[in-house]
């Protein structure tokens, strides 16, 4: 008699919240947030005592900047109503709450510092999010 094995379902995309699949969008902005405060906070800067507060930005940049990072933090908020990304989505608000403490202490010499440190944990975490995904797709 031929027996068929029992083959687990195969997953599909429809199986990942669309939360999820925002990630690279969010790795994207990481990046650009690590050139913008290179930017505005980097050697450059701290070479000619500049404060990054008096430098010029252009409003659409300020603008896109804030709104990216409240739709950031609603989006991390958003991870945790997922079994999926709940454990990455709980290091990425940890992670921004421990980096703002550390660089309202510190002094601006120090800021381009943690905000590099902060932004390679996040990239990673969006990196294992990324991961997760597709190894459950």
């Amino acid at each position: 008699m031929l027996r068929v094995a029992n083959f687990p379902r195969r997953r599909s995309a429809s199986d990942v919240p669309i939360v999820i699949l925002l990630a690279p969008l969010f790795l994207g902005f990481e990046v650009w947030q690590l050139v913008l405060s290179e930017r505005y906070m980097g050697i450059k800067q701290i070479k000619v005592n500049a404060d990054p507060r008096t430098l010029p930005m252009a409003n659409w940049i300020a603008a896109a900047w804030a709104g990216s990072l409240l739709v950031y933090g609603l989006w991390m908020f958003s991870l945790l109503l997922h079994p999926v990304g709940r454990a990455q989505g709980i290091v990425l608000i940890v992670i921004t709450v421990l980096g703002y403490a550390m660089r309202s202490a510190c002094g601006l010499k120090w800021v381009l510092v943690v905000l590099t440190f902060e932004g390679s944990i996040r990239v990673g975490m969006l990196v294992s999010l990324l991961a997760v995904t597709w190894r459950r797709m």
